[in-house]
């Protein structure tokens, strides 16, 4: 089988994924033939995983030769690993090259954008694949499985709580994604995950979209409210508190970061009590689907465990699914956070909420059951593997339909670009007047 000549733009943390599968996994179908990266210090970093894998090295390419090296290169298909609000471009450029593309969420974060790479898709015929590795975990494709076998009827309504921790949540308000012209706020960056679960889930697509929030915790004006002042600028600093994160206190992100910020300025560890937050820390939505169903989510970014519940209700029933994540965050020494949730032991405070998921079934008029969840080794319980299989080797037949394409990735932001538009505004909006031609389409025309 020949190889497919792969590049990969943008080599921050999550690309490493992509990196180790090329060279190691799927070394007999895909080679790592560039990678497009700014900062040279990551870009090195890049590279060196790549040779270290005993692959060659890959060519490395500054963002403006985007299209000479896909040309020169002769690549295939682009891994797309950069910020959120480069995506589109990267995408339509990559497209019109000649090369396909594989994309991590979010596909972009506006609607202009959006746009942009559906004419682009439309112009070129070429591909686009969107990588929602949460459909592939164990415990979200056993719902997909219970609600599609029809155990609980027709669905006409979800609730849906995700809460994100003072470890994992306070992240977002350190990096670049604490300015939703970079990301689109957590509603597009983190939530398009889950507003693609739901629209899998039923099988629907979302139709308008009420949203409220409001940073509420993390930023300076609400820090000044508590009396908290001051405070350093960033955490790498002798002294860091368990809001601050030391980047000397992890090899890999003092490598990509701390050690590359003389190149572009790029603070991974800036304060999450400080100026210039502009996204939201506390959201609420109220979604109408295509199908009828309604959709009521929530989102928290400084909850003290992380994890998060689903209801799904139909006209036979009620499923519901439960996971904790993490416990508790715990200090070690006073000073960090635990990063492992497996070092919350049985006698600390998070014994209470152990780590674990739950998928309950309970029919009208019978007793509730318990749907086995079965997970295997690596991340995600074991889905990541599944996913990497589907982009690298292609996807097969899959009865849940896990495989996405540019589509769902529109279907899973639009939630979330109607919902800024709300916050916004006040009113609802629909998702059709967001400029999309895919979303004005007939509202009969579920997602398979």
């Amino acid at each position: 089988m020949s190889h497919r000549r792969y590049a990969v733009v943008g080599t921050g943390v999550r690309s490493h994924m992509y990196i180790h599968a090329i060279t190691d996994t799927y070394a007999d179908v895909a080679v790592l033939a560039a990678i497009c990266e700014p900062n040279p210090v990551r870009a090195q970093y890049a590279v060196d995983l790549v040779t270290a894998s005993g692959a060659a090295a890959p060519v490395v390419y500054a963002p403006d030769d985007l299209e000479e090296m896909i040309r020169i290169e002769r690549i295939d298909r682009v891994i797309v690993c950069a910020r959120d609000d480069l995506h589109a471009e990267l995408i339509v450029r990559s497209l019109d090259a000649g090369a396909d593309v594989v994309v991590e969420k979010p596909l972009t974060i506006d609607g202009p954008s959006a746009a942009a790479i559906e004419d682009a898709i439309d112009r070129t015929g070429r591909e686009v694949v969107i990588t929602f590795n949460y459909r592939y975990s164990p415990r979200n494709s056993a719902l997909r499985q219970v609600i599609q076998d029809g155990a609980i009827g027709q669905v006409t309504s979800i609730d849906f709580q995700w809460v994100l921790d003072t470890k994992h949540g306070a992240d977002y308000f350190r990096r670049w994604h604490r300015e939703k012209e970079h990301s689109g706020g957590l509603l597009v960056h983190k939530a398009s995950h889950h507003f693609d679960l739901v629209n899998w889930w039923i099988r629907s697509t979302p139709r308008r979209v009420y949203a409220s929030g409001g940073l509420r915790f993390y930023g300076a004006d609400n820090a000044a409210a508590r009396g908290i002042q001051g405070r350093p600028a960033r955490g790498t600093h002798d002294g860091a508190d368990a809001f601050e994160l030391d980047l000397r206190h992890d090899e890999r992100l003092k490598a990509l970061y701390l050690d590359a910020e003389q190149h572009d300025g790029y603070l991974r560890d800036r304060d999450v009590f400080s100026g210039g937050i502009t996204i939201e820390d506390n959201l609420a939505l109220v979604v109408d689907y295509a199908s009828g169903a309604t959709l009521s989510y929530s989102l928290n970014a400084h909850a003290p465990w992380e994890g998060y519940r689903v209801a799904v209700n139909g006209t036979l029933g009620r499923a519901e699914l439960e996971v904790v994540e993490r416990g508790a965050v715990l200090e070690d020494e006073g000073l960090h956070p635990v990063l492992d949730p497996s070092a919350v032991d049985a006698g600390s405070s998070g014994s209470l909420r152990p780590e674990g998921e739950r998928l309950l079934v309970q029919r009208h008029w019978e007793a509730a059951f318990e749907v086995p969840i079965e997970n295997r080794a690596g991340g995600h319980g074991g889905g990541d593997a599944i996913l990497l299989a589907d982009v690298f080797e292609g996807p097969g037949e899959d009865p849940l339909a896990r495989p996405a394409d540019w589509r769902d990735g529109v279907q899973s932001i639009a939630v979330g670009i109607a919902g800024n538009r709300s916050l916004a505004t006040g009113l609802p909006v629909l998702v059709a007047d967001l400029g999309i031609r895919f979303l004005e389409a007939d509202p009969a025309a579920a997602l398979a």
